[in-house]
């Protein structure tokens, strides 16, 4: 099957109409197809990280990320529903079975059967989007293989004009947001979506347009709290902390001319980066092509990092999905390691409630689909104080973990308590990452891994609804990485999962080794 009709320039006018022609269908689609398991449907996974390539291109074992989102092969289990995953390089039967055997309610033979697998077959840091556009018969293998495109949507990790233009020469919608409204999800959108929303966010400036403007902003917040001993210096399209940078003011003039001076002559040597291998050089010119905001550091003896997701579905009504205490890294914690569910009870309906109202103001911006909302939160006296800090126009790295729980059990988010339940009534939690990473996990293979799991009880169960499942296995033997969802009733218990389990590894990657090693 090949294009009957010519295909629009990207980034044409004609590409946008043909664009907004295919997301008009959403509407009708999902009234007709996604309350009804029976209904046939086609679900095109494009698990593509559309970043700018300097700041992502230092994550280990980049090209397996696309590995995240084969919890959606577990839509399988919806006995008329095909999936085709798309990746850059093929993927291994033995990772396809494991997803596979953790169906319930149809046989793996009968879920494979509805299953295509495609691959560009191509290992380079380019983005997945970019590889298949480039392939026109590629293109044509999965236009073939989706069949009836109104009957099919793509479901992408993020939505940028790559995949807008891949939208259009598929012919099928994105269930997704519109990347003309990509700015909502900036740094600087997200800090004016708040102000909208009447959501707390830190003292700052958004709208930066290069590190004059930095130097200016940092006086100005300064100048409004002489206490102030740290601020956040942020890329406008950075990715889980990646493009931040912490700017202390230790040794800084009291105030006037000076103070912007001392900070512009100080920003080249301190300005401290969340990103190994960044330096100011690379940092100031990212900044002169992108922009981006300066925020002031929220102190406190103790700090939490809580997210919320939320859901936009196609007739523009809002879904709480879930909360999230998100566990953080790099030299000052801000770069994203993995995730609890639920978030602390003492404030977990404070972030569903942030959630909600920014959902609402989305929403009438015509935003769709996923998005979450990143939050820092400090006790004071008797409470917390929060404080919005970004917003993901996109899936993120506490997606793919939700989904897996609601897979896996068929239960539901409660909005009353925050939390979620299996249909028995029992409560579940989890404990998320897509960062556990030691050179020695080199020695195993995903089969060692399974095997060991599953001689010690810790593979999930469905009879018990409890367990580990992996993800990012393909990055394993070749990194000695690879992530993990630790599925408990408490998130107490979900962690000592985790533990259990990374103690189980570390021994089967000892065994073996030479005295001394």
């Amino acid at each position: 099957m090949t294009m009957s009709s010519p295909i629009p320039t990207p980034g044409s006018p004609e590409e946008h109409k043909a664009f907004a022609a295919l997301q008009a269908r959403l509407p009708a689609l999902y009234q007709r197809v996604f309350p009804h398991r029976l209904e046939p449907r086609t679900v095109v996974v494009l698990p593509s990280l559309t970043f700018d390539s300097a700041v992502i291109e230092r994550l280990t074992g980049l090209p397996h990320y696309e590995e995240r989102l084969l919890c959606m092969l577990m839509l399988l289990r919806l006995p008329r529903t095909r999936v085709i995953y798309l990746t850059s390089t093929p993927l291994h039967s033995s990772i396809v079975d494991y997803y596979l055997h953790l169906l319930t309610g149809v046989p793996s033979s009968h879920a494979r059967r509805r299953l295509v697998t495609i691959s560009c077959h191509d290992a380079t840091q380019r983005t997945l989007t970019s590889k298949l556009l480039e392939r026109p018969r590629l293109m044509d293998r999965i236009r073939e293989a989706i069949g009836d495109p109104h009957d099919a949507h793509l479901s992408c990790f993020t939505v940028n004009a790559e995949e807008r233009t891949l939208a259009v020469q598929l012919g099928i919608p994105i269930y997704g947001c519109d990347p003309a409204l990509a700015d909502l999800g900036s740094k600087s959108g997200s800090r004016e979506i708040f102000r909208e929303a009447g959501v707390p966010l830190p003292d700052g400036r958004e709208r930066l347009r290069d590190v004059g403007d930095v130097a200016e902003a940092l006086a100005e917040l300064r100048g409004r709290d002489p206490e102030l001993r740290r601020a956040v210096v942020k890329l406008e399209e950075g990715v889980s902390g990646e493009g931040n940078a912490v700017f202390r003011f230790e040794g800084a003039p009291s105030g006037g001319p000076g103070l912007q001076r001392w900070i512009e002559e100080s920003l080249p040597k301190d300005l401290r980066f969340e990103s190994d291998g960044m330096n100011w050089d690379l940092y100031s010119s990212k900044y002169a092509e992108m922009g981006g905001i300066v925020e002031a550091w929220l102190e406190g003896d103790r700090k939490t990092s809580p997210s919320g997701q939320g859901r936009i579905d196609p007739l523009g009504s809002f879904e709480m999905i879930s909360t999230h205490d998100q566990i953080l890294g790099g030299p000052s914690g801000q770069v994203f390691k993995g995730c609890t569910f639920p978030a602390a009870a003492d404030y977990r309906l404070d972030i569903q409630d942030i959630t909600r109202r920014v959902g609402e103001v989305l929403a009438k911006r015509g935003a769709l689909g996923r998005f979450g909302v990143d939050v820092v939160s400090v006790p004071r006296g008797t409470g917390w104080e929060h404080r919005a800090i970004e917003i993901n126009l996109r899936k993120g790295g506490t997606t793919h973990p939700f989904q897996t729980l609601e897979f896996l059990t068929d239960g539901r988010y409660d909005e009353e308590t925050g939390t979620f339940r299996i249909p028995t009534g029992q409560e579940r939690a989890y404990f998320a990452t897509d960062n556990l990473y030691k050179a020695e996990y080199r020695r195993l293979t995903p089969v060692d891994l399974v095997d060991v799991v599953v001689d010690h009880e810790l593979h999930f169960h469905g009879a018990t609804q409890n367990g580990v499942v992996f993800h990012m296995l393909g990055a394993l033997a070749g990194y000695g990485k690879l992530g993990m969802v630790c599925v408990d009733e408490t998130t107490e218990k979900a962690e000592a999962m985790y533990d259990d389990t990374v103690q189980l590894l570390d021994r089967a990657a000892a065994e073996g080794m030479p005295e001394g090693d």
